[in-house]
């Protein structure tokens, strides 16, 4: 094997993480402790004509300003910058100078590959080193995919990249790829590796990748800490401890360990990235990884449903993430099940004209269990809990819209339930339409508590009391009164939901009287 380099993409694939906010000082670090650490190629963002310029952010409005974190001493590293097709083009890239990066690594989808391709001829032709970057790389056939490496030839970029865009390649995978490449591109171009770890491959295919001792000049994506998107990346300290001492490379650790400790750890304090379940199956049905973290941040379905909707996915959605299908898919499953009303109208003249009380498990419904249940105990109240039985007093009935807090109900008690449609169930009271208890705002849509005021709503409730509407705190453990149902979010999730908490429960006030037994402590009312 001649060479082997490592291309380090913390501060652009590890932006998915931060929303590219590492902060200056930060970046700054992190670039100076990558050519320390004697980093062959180090990724300093994404260049976009939708950047902002903010310094905090490793994001680029130009080539130009990213020479600003560039260390003064480059040491054996090369500087680089990705360009996702269609948001820069080759009239904004101005001819390369020494105090430039050295290259452009271009990321195109198949449906754009001609286009992209001529970018890179572009670019290649000021100067630069250009990276071609075919994302998912396992929606090319065998000829697509050799048809490719033939055009890949006739502009020689400095490296042409297998992508394991959605971390769903095994071994056979990367044999199969890399000797289609091996024996078809042209020996003066690198071979590229760049892979996530939804299926936790991403080291143990790296290594299959050298062993296959090829002679050929072979570079590595890695980050620090396998900072990335949902499940992350290849570590850049493990893979460069094993050409350590596996190819004697002569990597520092130290400066990597530094990077981690004093730069990474934050972020991933507050939001963790790595090995989940929403990121196995999104793999697993060779799906974009956005529509695993959309499905997760709902909090509603199982991992049984979630794969489900996975299935349900037409394979030419399955490459690019579309947040308006996914939505329609999700909704449409959480429709599908059937609904009971023989009780219905027995049960709106039960609640006509009646004060309804509504206990959400926020911390409240513990902390002021007293004044709950005795304002439960009035012969004028229908008390009902919100996907709980509640533990404080004997409630008339359960409103329940999430199968998790349903499996966990006793079949005992589900005779007094109300359900919605998306649980299946033969034993509560009554069950109603998923989708008719929907509101129009995205964050909160079937936000539980809310779909249960519109049911009540519905039924002619002469007025609801709140208890346990408490909102959502950044402190995940302050959510609610079982702390084994803690909800995590982003803040920026946390700080949506609040906000549409706030304003649906204000448009709900319009149609019924709504007064709260228990103060919410995060959104206004």
């Amino acid at each position: 094997m001649d060479s082997i380099k490592i291309l380090d993409c913390t501060l652009r694939d590890g932006g998915y993480c931060n929303q590219w906010a590492f902060g200056r000082e930060n970046i700054l670090k992190t670039t100076e402790g990558l050519v320390c650490a004697g980093i062959d190629v180090i990724e300093c963002g994404f260049i976009t004509r939708k950047a902002s310029g903010d310094p905090n952010i490793s994001k680029f409005p130009s080539v130009q300003s990213i020479s600003d974190i560039i260390p003064a001493d480059r040491g054996s590293s090369k500087f680089v910058a990705m360009i996702n097709f269609g948001e820069f083009e080759e009239n904004e890239v101005p001819q390369r100078d020494e105090s430039m990066i050295n290259g452009l690594r271009v990321a195109f989808h198949k449906k754009n590959m001609d286009a992209a391709l001529d970018l890179c001829r572009d670019i290649k032709s000021k100067g630069y080193d250009v990276y071609v970057q075919a994302m998912v790389t396992m929606a090319y056939s065998d000829t697509e995919f050799l048809n490719l490496i033939s055009r890949v030839n006739k502009i020689r970029p400095y490296a042409f990249y297998i992508v394991d865009s959605f971390g769903m390649m095994k071994r056979k995978d990367i044999i199969r790829y890399f000797s289609l490449i091996e024996h078809n591109l042209d020996r003066t171009i690198f071979i590229g590796f760049h892979s996530h770890n939804n299926l936790q491959l991403a080291y143990s295919n790296a290594i299959a990748l050298l062993d296959m001792r090829s002679g050929r000049d072979l570079i590595i994506d890695s980050s620090v800490y396998g900072m990335g998107r949902g499940a992350g990346n290849l570590n850049t300290e493990l893979f460069i401890n094993h050409l350590n001492e596996e190819y004697d490379a002569g990597y520092y650790i130290a400066p990597i360990l530094t990077i981690m400790d004093e730069v990474i750890n934050g972020f991933y304090q507050k939001t963790p990235w790595g090995y989940s379940l929403p990121n196995y199956l999104s793999a697993v049905h060779s799906a974009h990884p956005n529509y695993a973290g959309y499905l997760s941040e709902k909090n509603t379905l199982t991992v049984e449903a979630m794969d489900a909707i996975f299935a349900y996915m037409t394979p030419e959605k399955r490459v690019e993430f579309d947040k308006a299908y996914i939505e329609s898919l999700y909704l449409e499953c959480m429709d599908a099940g059937k609904i009971r009303e023989q009780h219905f109208g027995e049960f709106t003249e039960l609640v006509k004209d009646k004060t309804v009380l509504l206990i959400a498990p926020g911390r409240s419904s513990e902390d002021e269990k007293d004044t709950i249940c005795a304002y439960s105990d009035r012969d004028d109240v229908i008390s009902i809990g919100i996907n709980i039985v509640y533990a404080g007093c004997d409630t008339d009935y359960t409103f329940v819209s999430n199968i998790r807090r349903y499996r966990e109900i006793p079949v005992s008690g589900r005779s007094k339930c109300i359900t919605t449609s998306n649980i299946p169930d033969n034993d509560s009271y009554l069950q109603i339409r998923y989708r008719d208890l929907l509101n129009e705002d995205e964050i909160v849509r079937d936000n539980a508590g809310l779909m249960a005021v519109k049911f009540f709503i519905q039924c002619g409730a002469g007025k609801i009391v709140l208890a346990g509407f408490d909102g959502y705190s950044y402190d995940s453990l302050e959510n609610y009164a079982d702390g084994l149902k803690a909800f995590i979010a982003k803040k920026a999730t946390i700080d949506a939901t609040n906000d549409g908490m706030s304003r649906i429960l204000s448009d709900y006030s319009r149609q019924v009287d709504i007064e709260f037994l228990t103060k919410p402590k995060h959104y206004r009312i």
